[in-house]
């Protein structure tokens, strides 16, 4: 006699419901892969935010993002964030929610938000380029977050 099911203990959803959650996740978060793309791409109206303390942002953070610490957002978002503009927040990685609570500050003022999902960590696992006041660096690549080529997953 087989096992009962772990997977199927809670049957899945229905599809109406299953619509509605992965396109709500999707509107609401973003991968590193992508944003990576979009900065490659230059892709317009797209505001990174590093969303961590000064030392933070110093040791190391996304090349091209905005520092702005959560504690600032309220007081200087209309000075460096565009108006419009679709702002993703970062901070250390998915053991963190300071990018969620950054998020939460620029939905308050109107913005559109997205998190990045695996924060700074997994922009550095998956070897894309980050820079310090020291200079622009990139590490290799973690097999375990991305193919190993370097070249996109594509999923």
């Amino acid at each position: 006699m087989a096992a009962p099911s772990a997977v199927t203990a809670v049957p899945a959803a229905g599809n109406a419901a299953a619509l509605d959650h992965f396109a709500g996740r999707l509107a609401f978060e973003t991968d590193v892969s992508d944003v990576a793309a979009d900065l490659a791409a230059k892709a317009p109206g797209i505001i990174v935010v590093d969303s961590r303390n000064l030392e933070s942002w110093e040791q190391g953070h996304v090349r091209g993002a905005v520092h702005l610490p959560t504690a600032e957002i309220a007081a200087r978002a209309a000075d460096v964030i565009p108006a419009g503009a679709t702002v993703v927040t970062y901070c250390w990685g998915p053991g963190c929610n300071g990018a969620t609570r950054a998020a939460l500050e620029f939905a308050k003022l109107g913005y559109p938000v997205k998190e990045m999902i695996g924060g700074f960590e997994y922009w550095v696992r998956e070897g894309f380029t980050t820079e310090t006041s020291a200079g622009v660096s990139r590490r290799g690549i973690d097999p375990l977050t991305a193919p190993a080529s370097g070249i996109a997953c594509a999923c």
